[in-house]
């Protein structure tokens, strides 16, 4: 057994951050109480949206004609009740809820200045007939569906330009039964993308709290397009063999609060996003001033957090803190290809433990499908200024893996504070077109991560 022991202080957590002057500089401004990363830690617009507004009118599932035996199709008596309750939208808004039972559904659309509110025992149980997740067009920052060319089944709870949406319960369980859907996946039978469970597209002030997620038949929640969003005090769970099932992927999104969140599935546990190659790259909008904090979770194949790899829009100023993983493929990854273009810039990691994980801190820039041949094979990544303090991890089978393209380097990538009891005997770093700094490091990194005297 190696043991690897890479020791580095806390480093530079500030937008107002360059790339000049000397490395003790960088480092010492990068100061955690500054102005900057007070606000991109959430003590302004996190905090706002935690004060939930109250509904001035109220109704149950069952005023509708809901059954909760978990048999009964209620796709008719959900769509009724949010039809009915978007009328109160401008009169101090609705909240819809949902008693103990099991509430059988296709997929719904959610409306602006309403509460959807799950109660303890409750669960909302997602048809297991595709029929009942409608097909709908795609995302214009993919061009397509994300598994298959053409539409997409739309999401079990689904919005599109909304205002004011909480998404809430007593613990109560929103559960897509994705087996069906993994099998079509498995055996090539799916004739458009699975729908997630959660999908709210241009939606402004968003909060998704006090649930547990199962099953979902691809991502569980997919914010796309929003802005001022809260993911707090969410537990997802899906079967680690399962295919694609993202916990939390905010896409082409601005100010997003995820907090206290237990995940554990097939996929990334988080995942930020911005649009997939030219079409991403044409769309243009980026995901920035991401908050991901004290998150734990397990995924066998995928990484604790990860930024890509549909990143062609852009992904900056991202604060990951408190991050809790075990029995991951990779604890912190970065992934983008040539043809996705865009940009990976101010990525502030901090506080993380990692057990059983095989690549602690893995970045590449040689991952991804494209959507069609019209990508551009020219349109590189740009990734840069990131910076990873505060690191513990037991049994790693790989400290680090970099892996650039020439011409394209990762750049001012910053290490400190990182303790990786290492178990391989055979590559503990593998560097490729990558600059960068490290302090303290034991054993000795790849000599593109330069150490400061």
């Amino acid at each position: 057994m190696q043991i690897i022991v890479l020791i580095v202080s806390f480093l530079c957590v500030s937008f107002e951050c360059g790339v000049s002057g000397d490395v003790q500089t960088k480092w010492n401004r990068l100061a955690p109480s500054s102005p900057a990363v007070s606000r991109l830690m959430g003590k302004d617009f996190c905090s706002k949206l935690r004060i939930l507004p109250k509904r001035t009118h109220m109704a149950s599932i069952k005023d509708f004609g809901g059954v909760g035996d978990g048999k009964t199709m209620n796709t008719q008596a959900f769509h009724d009740a949010i039809s009915y309750l978007s009328s109160f939208a401008n009169q101090g808004g609705s909240q819809l809820y949902i008693p103990p039972g099991g509430w059988l559904t296709g997929s719904f659309n959610v409306t602006s200045h309403f509460t959807l509110f799950v109660d303890k025992d409750a669960t909302i149980l997602g048809s297991q007939n595709p029929i009942d997740w409608p097909v709908v067009d795609p995302l214009p920052s993919y061009g397509r569906g994300r598994e298959l060319p053409g539409g997409r089944h739309m999401s079990l709870i689904h919005g599109n330009n909304l205002t004011d949406v909480i998404i809430t319960g007593n613990n109560g369980t929103i559960d897509g039964q994705g087996q069906v859907w993994w099998e079509l996946f498995e055996n090539g039978s799916l004739d458009y993308t699975r729908g997630h469970l959660v999908e709210l597209v241009n939606t402004k002030d968003l909060v998704i709290s006090n649930l547990t997620f199962n099953n979902s038949p691809f991502w569980n929640i997919h914010p796309v397009y929003c802005r001022n969003v809260l993911i707090q005090y969410l537990t997802i769970l899906a079967p680690i063999e399962s295919h694609n099932t993202d916990g939390i992927d905010p896409d082409s999104s601005s100010r997003v609060c995820i907090e206290d969140c237990y995940v554990e599935n097939g996929d990334d546990l988080v995942s930020v996003k911005s649009g997939w190659d030219e079409y991403g790259i044409r769309y243009g909008r980026p995901s920035s001033k991401i908050v991901i904090r004290r998150l734990r979770g397990a995924t066998r194949s995928s990484a604790g957090v990860a930024i890509g790899s549909e990143m062609s829009g852009g992904v900056s100023d991202v604060y990951v803190y408190d991050l809790k993983v075990g029995h991951a493929s990779t604890g912190i990854r970065i992934k983008s290809s040539p043809g996705r273009g865009g940009y990976v810039k101010d990525v502030y990691v901090s506080n993380v433990v990692l057990r059983n994980v095989k690549t602690a801190i893995a970045f590449t820039d040689l991952y991804g499908d494209h959507p069609d041949d019209m990508y551009d094979p020219t349109a590189f990544p740009h990734i840069h200024t990131v910076y990873i303090q505060n690191v513990q991890g037991d049994n790693i089978t790989m400290a680090g893996n970099f892996e650039g393209i020439p011409g394209y380097p990762f750049h001012d990538i910053f290490l400190r504070n990182i303790t990786l009891n290492v178990t391989s005997t055979k590559i503990v770093w593998n560097c490729s077109y990558l600059t960068g700094y490290s302090e303290s490091v034991f054993p000795q990194p790849c000599p593109e991560l330069v150490q400061k005297k």
